[in-house]
């Protein structure tokens, strides 16, 4: 009888032992699934060659129609970055502020001048792209921001923040 409680609980453990999952977080798989996408993103950049210079007729160029879009109104202060105005294209909203700051450094290295504001009243961390002192002005560089990431869709969410003081 003893030696069947023993045996019995020795399947147990090795069962309990075996059915443990990985110790690696979820968190850190997908960091490193996104780094290999970011990989193979600038891999498949650096592989497009330029296309031959082609004379073209003379274009008239007339403005891009700004999409009318609601402006949210908050009191942000500025938390990193320089020179925030009272018009911002708002890119990504955070909880977390490594999350910004991260997102911030990806948009600085393809040429933005981005800055992280802090929204106290929601306990948010919001990446603006650019900033500007008049709305249409903020309309039309998010428009642009938008169509130059038609595959991100993140980036396609994009809004415009007036800045509260």
């Amino acid at each position: 009888m003893k030696k069947l409680f023993v045996l019995g609980m020795g399947l147990c453990l090795v069962l309990a032992f075996s059915s443990c999952k990985s110790s690696e977080s979820a968190y850190k798989k997908a960091y490193e699934k996104a780094k290999q996408n970011e990989l193979a993103e600038a891999a498949n950049q650096k592989e497009v060659e330029p296309a031959p210079v082609v004379e073209a007729a003379p274009v008239v160029e007339t403005p891009a129609p700004v999409s009318p879009a609601p402006v949210r109104e908050e009191k942000v202060e500025l938390v990193s970055g320089d020179g925030l105005k009272a018009f911002s294209v708002v890119c990504g909203s955070f909880g977390v502020k490594a999350n910004a700051d991260g997102l911030k450094s990806t948009l600085d290295g393809q040429g933005y001048n981005a800055k992280v504001v802090y929204n106290a009243e929601r306990n948010m961390y919001r990446v603006v792209v650019a900033s500007f002192d008049t709305r249409e002005e903020a309309a039309a560089a998010r428009d642009a921001f938008k169509a130059k990431y038609p595959n991100r869709e993140d980036f396609q969410g994009s809004w415009l923040l007036y800045r509260v003081y």
